[in-house]
């Protein structure tokens, strides 16, 4: 934990104009509150040191993992918390309204890196990593995207070959979060049929690195890299046998574009709070600048936008737990989520001026971040041309 003397007190209070608390059962709320006084205790007091010196704070992973952010969906058998997909969702929206890179660790260890393990590997996998994983004891990370194949994942040059018991995979992949740090990583090579499959590497496999991705303007509290693989020898048994082809990471993918749908929707909530207290305390020309209209239009255009993404969500939450939800529908909710939240940031930091830009309030850091968040896990034009092909049947990708 870092050691700072001026430590900044969270006030946050969560906007809920339309009263959806009433739509959430008491273990929801429950489980929201928990990681919303984690956050305002062990997150925001902090996290403004780590993003200015590009950190990321290693301490939170074990923390993470003892609240249950890890495969929360995931059953507890396996050391997840065996919770609904609105759990799940709450989770995420509580710690990116402290930090995107936050909840950027628990989105790619829960839906990244446990989901594959549970929903394509065999027993003896899920036994061996699910529970050092959903503990915090391991990090894990996702390797699909590469240097020349962001939103063509299917073009991937990464690739493995049989050699008796084991495979010797070469390829690179980049933009990788929590990959410096971690233990284990899935990732995702064409065999020498061209079928896509997964293949969990090990930390110290040899020919194996991570190096970190450096000169980050956004997500500087996460950590990123690359992962090098150099003629890695990954044993036979260390292959998901239950999927081939790309939906195993697209499906990997969907269950993380759910998550950060949520996500955005708490740092949006975080900087319109922020936009409104400033509001009410900041005078020019004699009164607080939250009664002038301008500024009231503003305050109004976010909280509708932040009830509406509420709203969306919830309902999403309910068809993802009712197992009915679709790729195309998350989509959705993933790319609405975002430009709500990227437009939020900006309004709410042109309420307070000059001070919007520094580090004594959260809105810049938010607002550098979602620019990322904007572009991974599918970027804003893909999702619409996703929910494009959704509504018309054509295929605008190729």
């Amino acid at each position: 934990m870092a050691a700072t003397s001026n430590l900044k007190v969270d006030v946050f209070q969560s906007p809920d104009y339309f009263q959806l608390d009433e739509l959430l059962t008491e273990e929801h709320k429950l489980i929201r509150d928990s990681v919303r006084s984690y956050v305002k205790k062990e997150i925001s007091p902090f996290i403004e040191e780590y993003a200015q010196k590009a950190e990321f704070p290693q301490h939170i992973v074990r923390q993470l993992g003892e609240l249950g952010c890890f495969g929360p969906t995931v059953p507890e058998t396996y050391g997840g918390g065996g919770l609904d997909y609105i759990s799940y969702g709450l989770m995420m929206q509580e710690l990116e309204r402290g930090d995107s890179g936050v909840r950027s660790t628990a989105s790619v260890q829960g839906s990244l890196v446990m989901f594959p393990i549970y929903e394509y590997g065999n027993e003896e996998q899920r036994r061996k990593y699910l529970p050092k994983l959903a503990s915090g004891e391991w990090l894990g990370c996702f390797g699909l995207t590469e240097p020349n194949h962001g939103s063509d994942p299917g073009g991937m040059l990464t690739h493995f070959e049989d050699a008796g018991d084991h495979v010797v995979l070469n390829g690179s992949k980049m933009w990788i979060s929590n990959a410096p740090f971690s233990q284990v990583a899935v990732v995702w090579a064409k065999d020498e049929a061209g079928v896509v499959r997964g293949l969990i590497v090990e930390r110290g496999m040899e020919g194996f690195s991570t190096p970190t991705t450096h000169g980050k303007w956004s997500l500087r509290a996460s950590a990123t890299g690359e992962l090098v693989f150099d003629h890695v020898k990954v044993p036979k048994e260390n292959i998901l046998p239950n999927v081939s082809g790309l939906k195993g990471p697209l499906g990997c993918l969907t269950k993380a574009r759910y998550g950060i749908a949520w996500g955005v929707v708490g740092a949006a909530m975080d900087c319109y709070d922020t936009a409104l207290r400033y509001s009410k305390e900041r005078v020019q020309f004699g009164r607080p600048i939250g009664g002038f209209q301008l500024q009231q239009k503003k305050l109004a255009e976010m909280l509708t936008e932040i009830t509406k993404a509420q709203l969306l969500n919830w309902r999403l939450g309910v068809l993802m737990s009712e197992g009915r939800a679709t790729p195309a529908q998350v989509s959705m909710a993933k790319r609405n989520g975002c430009e709500i939240a990227a437009q939020i940031t900006r309004d709410a930091r042109q309420m307070l001026g000059g001070m919007g830009i520094t580090g004594e309030y959260s809105i810049m850091r938010h607002m550098m971040n979602l620019e990322s968040v904007i572009t991974y896990e599918g970027t804003h034009d893909v999702h619409l041309l996703i929910t494009g092909m959704d509504i018309t049947g054509l295929n605008a990708f190729k």
